[in-house]
């Protein structure tokens, strides 16, 4: 099975035979996929509706909501269209509202490709589009479900190069060059515990549970009262203790199952243009970045992962937001040491991944411990007017407070330790925070603008937040608490040019008396 693309161009002519292209209907398959997708959505009403017609003796109530699933899916086939041209692509959707979505083939800069189990069932894949006008709205993703998995290799590679082939087909393996730069390692597995995932997904059954009636019947069960009987024997610190370890133990085996099957079967590869990663076991995943936009990487050192030695890599891409985590991911939870492999590998650079950071001077520190205490301070504050007024406070609670208050002189001097930049030719290093530290390494030439801003405390303080502008990442990389008389000096460093008549402006202030 095949589908004509046609090369990109651009000009009249060829906006002139865009438009008597034939428009494409999604693969007819998708008509078994999305009634699933909707019914497991819409499950708790499918549920009701079954009891209501059960009990009324009526059982068309139960047949109603599936005739209206079914008829949404039919509709969203027929009215869903798509067409390739030589300068767009184009999506148009809609019953009574219909929406045409366009865009400019010169601006794609990442194509994903994902299939979860029934997909991958029926043969089917999603493809969505990244281009370099990312608005984050959810309704303005362009987004094929689903196409002809067979169809996907040719149309990804026709749309991540200036010169597409002529037509979408399967691509033989003996055609690739690219190069293997990363696998998956079942030792990485180790580090899948060390982050937030098992804990969110325990939360999210357990919220799932209350809404729909489960969690009442669990509260009210024999074996909860039990498990409270024994709780007061044993004292409730001990319970608590316990309990924690035993959510500790289920969130961690959850981390790496979800590990294991996100992550499973990666593969990065390398082909000088573009750079290709795939990974999952059940629902697979495959992002292509175009080298061309590839504008630095990013390690992600959250504290957990980074105290057992691991961290994350991102690519920093003109057209990917960081907010749109898998799409710009290049390696997961893996060894720092791996971690600093992949990003000199990418960057082709070693030097900014292993250059040492300047830090940012006592002014800095001294903010780092400051916004670090004063919450806990003022906590403390509030504890100490309530024991004076005669309003006893439990042992528990002071030891709590001075818990709190270690954590916090720890934590303080983490986010200064890690607080830190540097400038290397046609490179801006960054580093900040603790909790979730970022060490961004982002090229200066994807740098379009520049702002040196000074809030209140930071102007007392003598220290400046500068914000390096790009279309890349997040689109602003932040140089956090740099003394002010330096600020403009790194502007300069790093743009030549930008920051010229701000030195000179900062010097000639200097000179003058007074």
């Amino acid at each position: 099975m095949t589908q004509l693309v046609p090369p990109e161009e651009s000009g009249a002519d060829a906006l002139s035979v865009e438009q008597e292209l034939p428009w494409q209907r999604l693969d007819k398959r998708m008509l078994l996929v999305h009634p699933v997708n909707e019914l497991v959505k819409l499950l708790p009403v499918v549920l009701v509706s079954l009891i209501v017609g059960t009990q009324s003796g009526n059982h068309f109530w139960g047949l109603i909501p599936l005739a209206i699933i079914v008829g949404f899916a039919l509709l969203r086939w027929f009215t869903t269209a798509y067409r390739i041209g030589p300068v767009h692509i184009e999506l148009r959707t809609g019953l009574l509202q219909k929406k045409l979505l366009s865009v400019p083939r010169s601006r794609i800069r990442s194509v994903d490709v994902e299939a979860n189990l029934l997909h991958r069932m029926l043969g089917l894949s999603v493809v969505r589009i990244g281009t370099s006008h990312q608005t984050g709205r959810g309704d303005e993703k362009f987004e094929l479900n689903a196409l002809d998995a067979s169809l996907v290799p040719g149309l990804r590679e026709a749309l991540m190069t200036k010169h597409a082939t002529p037509e979408i087909e399967d691509i033989p393996a003996d055609r690739s060059v690219a190069v293997e730069i990363s696998h998956f390692n079942p030792a990485w597995v180790r580090y899948a515990p060390f982050s937030s995932t098992g804990v969110v997904a325990i939360a999210a059954l357990v919220g799932v549970g209350f809404q729909y009636g489960l969690g009442e019947k669990v509260a009210d069960s024999s074996a909860v009262s039990s498990a409270l009987d024994s709780a007061t024997k044993v004292g409730i610190i001990v319970a608590v203790l316990v309990g924690l370890v035993v959510l500790l133990i289920a969130a961690s085996l959850l981390a790496c199952v979800r590990y294991l099957l996100n992550y499973g079967n990666l593969r990065v590869t390398d082909d000088g243009k573009v750079l290709h990663v795939s990974h999952g076991v059940l629902k697979t995943r495959q992002t292509s970045l175009d080298r061309g936009r590839l504008r630095g990487t990013a390690l992600k050192e959250p504290l957990l992962l980074r105290l057992v030695g691991g961290a994350k890599v991102d690519a920093i891409m003109t057209g990917v937001s960081s907010a749109a985590r898998e799409s710009s991911l290049v390696l997961p939870q893996a060894p720092v040491a791996e971690a600093h492999r992949m990003m000199n590998t990418v960057t082709g650079d070693p030097a900014p991944v292993a250059v040492p950071l300047i830090g940012h001077g006592p002014a800095a520190t001294r903010r780092r411990f400051t916004r670090a205490l004063l919450p806990v301070l003022l906590l403390a504050v509030i504890v100490v007017v309530l024991q004076l007024v005669g309003v006893p406070m439990p042992v528990l609670v002071w030891v709590a407070l001075a818990v709190l208050i270690v954590a916090a002189v720890l934590l303080g001097w983490d986010r200064s330790r890690g607080l830190g930049h540097a400038v290397l030719p046609g490179w801006l290093i960054t580093r900040s925070g603790s909790l979730d530290r970022d060490r961004e390494c982002l090229q200066a030439g994807g740098i379009i603008g520049w702002t040196v801003k000074q809030s209140y405390f930071q102007r007392r303080a003598g220290v400046s937040t500068v914000v390096a502008a790009t279309p890349a990442g997040r689109q602003g990389y932040w140089v956090l608490d740099l003394p002010i008389e330096q600020a403009w000096e790194l502007v300069e460093s790093v743009t030549p040019g930008a920051g010229s008549i701000w030195v000179r402006k900062v010097e000639t202030d200097r000179a003058l008396p007074g």
